[in-house]
């Protein structure tokens, strides 16, 4: 069982995703520090000098911070798009790989017209020799 692990987890895909975690935490914190202390002080200026973390409705006893779930969704939109953005990178990186490897591929041989007319012959003769033996054999 130790060796099976070992196997797993020295595969690529689990060490690839072990860094995308991390490196995914990281970038968490540097969008958080964006949206806080730079988009949302502008977005505050531009609505008149509102702090969205102060944002809360007072209901009795329970006090509800509608300003700091505000914010996790302007966070969030910003990381998926973000995301969107790496992911289209991406693609379009691979298409490129993809069409450069098949503009390196030889192209098809094309076929002269004696080739065309030898296959033809080629399938007549293979197609008559076919009711030949098949004439042999029922008589």
């Amino acid at each position: 069982m130790w060796k099976e692990f070992k196997e797993f987890i020295s595969r690529g895909n689990v060490m690839d995703l072990a860094v995308g975690v991390i490196i995914g935490g990281a970038f968490s914190s540097i969008v958080t520090s964006l949206v806080n202390n730079v988009i949302m002080p502008l977005i505050g200026i531009v609505l008149g000098g509102i702090d969205f973390t102060n944002l809360t409705l007072k209901l009795n006893d329970a006090e509800i911070q509608y300003g700091l779930f505000l914010q996790s969704i302007i966070d969030f939109l910003i990381i998926a798009f973000c995301i969107f953005l790496m992911v289209k990178t991406v693609n379009r990186l691979m298409h490129l790989k993809k069409k450069k490897i098949e503009d390196e591929k030889p192209p098809k041989p094309i076929k002269t017209n004696e080739e065309i007319l030898l296959e033809e012959i080629r399938d007549l003769l293979k197609t008559q020799t076919k009711k030949t033996k098949r004439k042999e054999k029922n008589n």
